[in-house]
């Protein structure tokens, strides 16, 4: 699950969580990607139940009796590394939902257990060349391939590139305002630093109105989580795709790190951190502990090191 708390104005998420999902969080925003990639027109952002599983968004409609309205569950995905195991992923999702669904309903009796019908969606925005649209199948993966397997997986990828799937674009506004973003921030970082391209994008955008309220509201949490995902991505881009999961926990790992030393220059307590990163004491105040030598500068690469250094 998406880990999210409010207190007042302020959003403590888990620091798993990405651009991507934080930009459609607000049920409204989600609505509106819903109904572009679904063809459909509802206009109630309420009618969406959204259960946010670890790397995926799982939603279906409902009316004012929370009755599934239109009878499909639909499953999304952000991807900026191409990932052919999708399909396989995306199985372990579904089972997982499909479980919960047929809940206190017996699956071995003669009574037929009714099911919301499945869709899954990924949106690719990675710098890999690939097709405006495609579909994964879990049937690529199988050892012994057959022409009517009895198991099958279908995921729609869709590429949300800046300039790709422009009818999809032109329905979700702002999907296509994320787009403008990402690209204007790939741009800048030809030029400048990492940092210096996150947060000259960030102001840039707010002054053309792209992502205008999302980024007042978020700005400083923005800012990190596009600064981590470039990490992870040149992390994942060294390692290669073999590596990906190892990549991604490297990545996890870092932006957790860079979260606390953010708050230890803040003079915070490591309850205070835990708590508001949801996470156990115990591994932050292991990680302030490993921190403390690098005080009141707190470099997170410094502390990094440092921990991979102990664990050799």
């Amino acid at each position: 699950m998406d880990k999210t708390k409010e207190t007042g104005n302020q959003v403590y998420r888990s620091y798993k969580d990405r651009l991507f999902r934080m930009v459609f969080r607000e049920k409204k925003e989600l609505l509106g990607l819903y109904n572009a990639v679904n063809g459909t027109s509802y206009t109630d952002p309420e009618a969406l139940t959204v259960v946010t599983l670890e790397n995926a968004i799982y939603m279906n409609m409902k009316n004012d009796l929370a009755v599934v309205m239109d009878f499909y569950m639909n499953l999304y995905e952000h991807q900026s590394t191409y990932n052919p195991n999708i399909p396989l992923r995306n199985l372990h999702y579904v089972a997982k939902e499909l479980r919960s669904w047929s809940g206190g309903r017996t699956i071995y009796g003669r009574q037929l257990v009714k099911i919301p019908t499945p869709r899954f969606f990924v949106f690719y925005n990675g710098r890999d060349m690939q097709p405006e649209r495609q579909v994964l199948k879990l049937s690529d993966a199988f050892m012994n391939p057959e022409e009517d397997p009895a198991l099958e997986l279908k995921v729609v990828m869709l590429n949300i590139n800046l300039g790709r799937n422009k009818e999809l674009m032109e329905q979700c506004h702002t999907l296509l305002e994320y787009a403008q973003f990402v690209d204007r921030l790939r741009t800048c970082e030809k030029s400048m630093g990492r940092e210096e391209a996150v947060k000259h994008t960030v102001d840039a955008c707010i002054r053309e109105g792209i992502l205008r309220d999302f980024l007042l509201k978020y700005r400083e949490e923005a800012i990190e989580m596009c600064i981590f995902e470039y990490d992870e991505e040149e992390t994942l881009r060294q390692l290669g795709q073999q590596s990906y999961e190892e990549g991604v926990a490297v990545g996890e790992e870092q932006m957790l790190l860079r979260k606390i030393c953010t708050k230890l220059k803040k003079g915070k307590t490591p309850e205070t951190i835990a708590e508001e990163l949801e996470e156990d004491l115990p591994r932050v105040k292991a990680i302030c502990e490993a921190a403390a030598a690098f005080a009141p500068e707190y470099d997170w690469r410094s502390v990094y090191e440092e921990i991979e250094k102990q664990k050799r």
